[in-house]
């Protein structure tokens, strides 16, 4: 596969992953009691909003790999 190709697949695959993060993330705060502090919530959403980082991560590394030589 070369890599023009890996960018179009990871491109689409970052978003959706992004999409899927965010609808988990909501469903989790969604399930909170109301009561909860605000420094409780403020913690989990600098958790929620940085989680996507890591299959981004794997992603783009995914896609800057060199083609192959033949």
């Amino acid at each position: 596969m070369t890599q023009r190709n890996r960018k179009l697949i990871g491109a689409l695959l970052c978003v959706a992953s992004i999409v899927a993060w965010a609808c988990l993330a909501t469903s989790v705060y969604l399930a909170f009691p109301p009561e909860l502090p605000w420094y409780v919530l403020i913690a989990y959403f600098i958790v929620a909003g940085m989680g996507w980082l890591f299959p981004a991560m794997a992603i783009v590394r995914w896609m800057a790999k060199p083609d192959a030589q033949a």
